[in-house]
Parts: C-alpha cells; structure tokens; sequence
C-alpha cells in the first residue's frame, strides 16, 4: 500500500508560481510512476504530468500540451516526494491538484491517489 498527501497549493496571481508536493509513505515510490492530475469545477480529471522510471534513462517526464514549458514534474527519493513545479500560471489552471502513483505507468485509473490540493490562480 502506498499512501498519498498532497501541499503547497494555495491562491497566486496570474503569472505567479507553486510548488506542489506530493509525499509517499508505506513504501519506496523510486521505482514508481508519479503524476498529476487535476479536476475544475463541472470538469473532469485530467492528465497534467507524470515522472515514469525507465530502465537505461532513469526517469522519463511527459506533459499535458497545456502545461508543456510551463510545468515541471520531479522527484526527491531520498524524501519519497514528488512536485511539480508550476509557472506562469494563468486562472485556467485553477483546479484541485492529485496525485497518483501506479507501479507501472500512472493513468487516471492508477490505484494510490492523494487526496488533492486546490490551486486557485486569480487575473
């Protein structure tokens, strides 16, 4: 079992920047598939990013097209935390943020989830 908690959100301006945290417990998450997901109001969870350990390359990161350049995913093994790093953030990426873990590749259909942080970004 692998339990999930998510900080750092909070209320920032447009343009400002978060750190979101997401620490691991039960178990060693370094071999693990981390992401992020988040959920608007009257929208459905969707992808934002995911860390993804590869034999021969250590960690792969793929990004959500609406966050590419802007969000960064990484992880700190030795505290069993993963962030991502959220930039020049713009009102639409205001959401409750989640993350997931899934010893293979994290989907929205991965099994260890947080229990979500709200990011509010105000114009």
């Amino acid at each position: 079992q692998v339990q999930l908690v998510e900080s750092g959100g909070g209320e920032v301006q447009a343009g400002g920047s978060l750190r979101l945290s997401c620490a691991a417990s039960g178990r060693s998450t370094s071999r693990y598939s981390m992401g992020w997901f988040r959920q608007a109001p009257g929208k459905e969870r969707e992808f934002v990013a995911r860390d993804t350990w590869r034999s021969g390359i250590n960690y792969y990161a793929d990004y959500a097209e609406s966050v590419k350049g802007r969000f960064t995913v990484f992880r700190d093994n030795a505290k069993n935390t993963d962030y991502l790093q959220m930039n020049s953030l713009n009102p639409e990426d205001t959401a409750v943020y989640y993350c997931a873990a899934d010893p293979s590749l994290v989907t929205a259909r991965s099994t260890y989830w947080g229990q979500g942080t709200q990011v509010t970004v105000s114009s």
